[in-house]
């Protein structure tokens, strides 16, 4: 069961990649919903040094996984990261950017709008 699709900026919820297939529900999207606990909701587009960082903090990203159907991230891939994950990242200030129009709303329960802004790749306007 999923929630409504809706992003941090109160539109319907773009998708992040579908290149690799991200997502709590392998659609493409940062779609949530009460199995997610992790709230998989930040559409992040990766960078080294947060790969870097999230492998130190033991979730490594970048290594490929094939038994998992997982092609490990690389540069510029989008995927949806857990919403504290990313609080966590910004405070250690290796957060990487992100689509806002791709992120959840439900991201705002733990990360503010205006941190988010301050990653934004998308300008932070909903289109429309």
């Amino acid at each position: 069961m999923r929630e409504a699709s809706v992003n941090v900026l109160g539109g319907t919820l773009e998708s992040c990649s579908t290149a690799p297939v991200t997502g709590f529900f392998r659609n493409g999207c940062c779609d949530t919903g009460p199995a997610d606990r992790g709230l998989h909701t930040v559409c992040a587009v990766m960078t080294a040094e947060f790969l870097a960082m999230s492998k130190y903090l033991g979730n490594d990203l970048s290594t490929p996984r094939p038994e998992f159907g997982f092609p490990g991230l690389k540069p510029g891939d989008r995927w949806c990261l857990c919403a504290a994950r990313f609080l966590q990242v910004h405070e250690e200030g290796a957060a990487p950017q992100l689509r806002l129009a791709a992120t959840h709303r439900r991201t705002l329960d733990i990360v503010p709008l205006e941190i988010l802004r301050r990653y934004a790749s998308d300008g932070g306007e909903q289109p429309g």
